[in-house]
């Protein structure tokens, strides 16, 4: 089983078959079929070299089981631990083969609209590959995040409150300059299809589960209340266009998720869970002492599903078996947290006396 933050949920569906290629999925749950090699690189590339490479612009990122985490949930819990990638999340995975595919056809610039993680690929992307890049985001976007977009060499534009007005603004943008390319934060096969790769090394690294058979692991799909636009369509059964984004978790803060995304929810044992922005916090400096690693209240959102036993009330209620095997949290990571973030949060949800 997995658990994953809402939009690492396609991947693993995708990958076995649903789409050309996949998006995410388990407690972050996933699964997938495997077939093409990572090739990490670390270090920069020139617009040459990366061209003429085979390799992603990803890193396959570590597996490995966490004993505090496991003992809380009474059942071997692994960490997909995407916070080590070079952008600090897992978007750099559909990010960076979208932006590598649109270089390889010559484009002049990329245009993306993100709250930080999306951005942050985006930029990284462009500066491995050579091709200028215009980051948009909405105000709420940390002054930190913005100046690291910054430092990779992007050029930062603030629009708008929420993301959708910076993603009608970039559009806008690539719509009046040709050349340009429009890089969506979440919405592209391309994207899906780069994320497969996640699902690919959880395949190889977790033995034994193809055997077992991928097509019965259940996905918990978490969200924030507040930015729980996938949990309102699915209680719905249509897409639904939230009013205004109120959770902390500001990069889960889609009004309205893919159409593509609600269709594989729907055919695949997906649990849809929400979490508090209390919920959420605590899990990231609940994460911070055990782990020893800082992410997001987004992560934070996957992580509650242990922390604030999500896992332990769903096999209570028969939606999960008593004895689960190993689940798989993906970390994905994020840059929109600081120490100086995390306290400051508490703050201002009630957390700190």
């Amino acid at each position: 089983m997995s658990i994953y933050d809402r939009e690492i949920q396609m991947s693993a569906q995708e990958q076995r078959g649903w789409m050309p290629g996949p998006k995410h999925s388990c407690l972050q749950g996933n699964r997938a079929w495997f077939e093409a090699e990572v090739c990490p690189t670390t270090s920069p590339l020139s617009f040459s070299q990366a061209m003429n490479s085979e390799g992603p612009l990803h890193l396959a990122t570590p597996l490995r089981e966490s004993l505090p985490l496991s003992k809380l949930a009474g059942t071997p819990i692994y960490l997909k631990l995407d916070s080590s990638q070079p952008t600090g999340s897992f978007k750099i995975r559909g990010i960076g083969h979208l932006c590598k595919t649109w270089a390889e056809r010559g484009c002049e610039r990329f245009v993306c609209c993100s709250g930080g993680n999306a951005g942050m690929a985006a930029a990284y992307s462009a500066r491995q590959l050579g091709v200028p890049a215009t980051i948009v985001v909405p105000s709420v976007t940390p002054d930190f995040t913005v100046q690291r977009l910054k430092e990779e060499g992007a050029k930062v534009l603030i629009h708008g409150n929420e993301l959708k007005e910076s993603i009608e603004y970039g559009q806008e943008l690539v719509a009046n300059n040709a050349g340009w390319v429009f890089i969506s934060p979440y919405d592209d096969p391309l994207i899906w299809e780069g994320h497969t790769s996640l699902v690919r090394e959880l395949e190889a690294e977790l033995e034994g589960l193809r055997r077992a058979g991928w097509g019965d692991v259940p996905i918990i799909a978490m969200e924030t209340v507040g930015a729980d636009s996938l949990n309102a369509a699915m209680e719905k059964g249509e897409l639904v266009t939230l009013p205004k984004i109120t959770s902390v978790a500001t990069t889960l803060g889609l009004n309205r998720v893919a159409a593509q995304t609600l269709k594989l929810a729907s055919e695949h044992k997906v649990f849809s869970e929400l979490v508090t922005d209390q919920e959420a916090v605590m899990a990231v400096e609940y994460f911070v002492n055990d782990e020893k690693i800082l992410v997001e209240p987004a992560c934070g959102a996957a992580l509650a599903a242990v922390y604030s036993n999500i896992l332990n009330r769903l096999q209570k209620e028969g939606k999960l078996e008593r004895e689960l095997g190993p689940v798989v949290v993906v970390v994905c990571g994020g840059n929109n947290i600081s120490l100086a973030q995390l306290q400051k949060l508490k703050v201002q949800l009630g957390l700190s006396s």
